[in-house]
């Protein structure tokens, strides 16, 4: 699949999110990478590049005060890594569902939920 295509799909799986919680999203953007960086892995504890499928960098949206955009802000980002995704599925058919879980993992961060609070609801 190219790039092309896979942010084709991630943005579509965005694009698909209920609006109650699109509402909500503030100041993110979506990276797609093939894998993660050194300080990305480190970041999360691990040392192989092909166990990781997407990280969540910024100030999530319940720790932001009222100091939050006084100044100009760099936006959080959501990566997805691509070639750990399309790994993991076994058919191509099966990647825009691993996208969107993917998506919606690292939008739970977002939103303030530790990895064992988004593990424990599913996502």
């Amino acid at each position: 699949m190219t790039r092309e295509q896979f942010e084709d799909i991630a943005q579509l799986a965005y694009d698909n999110l209920p609006g109650i919680f699109k509402e909500k999203i503030d100041n993110v953007r979506i990276i797609v990478e093939d894998y993660p960086t050194e300080k990305e892995l480190r970041s999360v504890g691990l040392k192989s590049k092909h166990h990781l499928l997407g990280l969540y960098q910024g100030i999530p949206a319940l720790q932001r005060g009222s100091w939050y955009g006084m100044t100009p802000m760099l936006p959080d980002t959501i990566f997805l890594f691509q070639n750990n995704i399309q790994g993991v599925c076994k058919k191509e058919e099966e990647i825009p569902n691993k996208i969107r879980e993917v998506l919606i993992h690292e939008i739970a961060h977002y939103f303030g939920m530790n990895e064992e609070e988004v593990r424990a609801a599913g996502f």
